[in-house]
């Protein structure tokens, strides 16, 4: 990239989960041709949205209430094809038994909240009584019969707290694999159309950029996790195999996955049933 011009401002989540999407930032070199910014996932989709950043990983729902304003990257995301390990129901009663029941949300991501109301209504045929919390199992568990947990707080909850205290653990990838035969895209990687119309180059740049540093990250996949490993409470194994059970793709399943959600949710959740989901590629021949 060209160092006279300003760099791009690119997010990144700081969840274990994008970790093999920015560790070959730094093997490659390419991490300081950006100007990086870490958050949780939905003030990075809030910062995509308002242009604070250039290009962004934006989580699914929010990235189609906004299509109009963005370009998705084509073949990176974060996903799954089954189970995903880090988004999960803990539950204490069977997940047909939740009509009415106190379910306790650990996020405020609107994508897996949203994924668990749908398929705790529409597969189970239940309507608990959502609330928000902090992702603590323990003290979730105090006052509800179920929680929703998602990224790291999920991973330890359903790897160590929830086999200690006697809970039932259901995969929401593995669910929704189940019910439409799909992958399941929980965020995608966009650029702003404002940013892309005057840097077309830099977008196309960073895009190769990412999918370079995934493509490495899984090559050298025990190497990452061995790191990793150093200062998360998990050990390299497991680690390599969350980082090898995500889906990293965005491709025609992925895609279809998309627009299935879409479909399911859009008129309840904010967005057309038929959101048009622009790509990079075709996007960048109209600059």
């Amino acid at each position: 990239m060209d160092v006279y011009r300003s760099r791009p401002r690119v997010g990144h989540i700081q969840f274990l989960n994008c970790l093999p999407l920015y560790w070959g930032l730094a093997r490659t070199g390419t991490l300081l041709d950006l100007e990086l910014t870490k958050d949780s996932p939905e003030k990075l989709s809030e910062s995509l949205v308002q242009g604070d950043l250039d290009i962004a990983p934006i989580t699914l729902v929010e990235y189609l209430r906004n299509a109009d304003q963005l370009v998705a990257f084509p073949d990176l995301a974060v996903g799954c094809d089954g189970p995903v390990m880090s988004c999960v129901i803990v539950s204490q009663l069977p997940l047909e038994k939740l009509d009415g029941a106190r379910v306790a949300l650990g996020s405020t991501s609107r994508t897996s909240v949203r994924l668990a109301q749908l398929l705790l209504s529409e597969r189970y045929g239940v309507q608990p009584d959502y609330y928000t919390c902090p992702p603590d199992l323990g003290l979730m568990m105090q006052e509800a019969d179920a929680a929703v947990l998602i990224g790291d707080a999920a991973l330890r909850a359903s790897l160590h707290d929830a086999p200690r205290l006697g809970l039932a653990v259901h995969d929401l990838g593995q669910m929704w694999k189940e019910w439409t035969g799909l992958p399941f895209v929980f965020a995608v990687w966009a650029a702003r159309k404002d940013y892309l119309a005057r840097e077309p180059h830099v977008v196309r740049e960073v895009h190769e950029a990412f999918l370079a540093s995934r493509d490495l990250s899984l090559e050298e996949v025990s190497k990452v996790a061995e790191q990793a490993a150093r200062w998360e409470a998990f050990d390299a194994k497991l680690l390599e195999r969350y980082f090898t059970t995500l889906d990293f793709r965005f491709g025609p399943d992925q895609l279809a996955g998309v627009r299935e959600f879409a479909r399911l949710t859009g008129p309840t959740t904010g967005y057309a049933e038929d959101v048009d989901v622009q790509l990079l590629e075709a996007a960048t021949a109209e600059y």
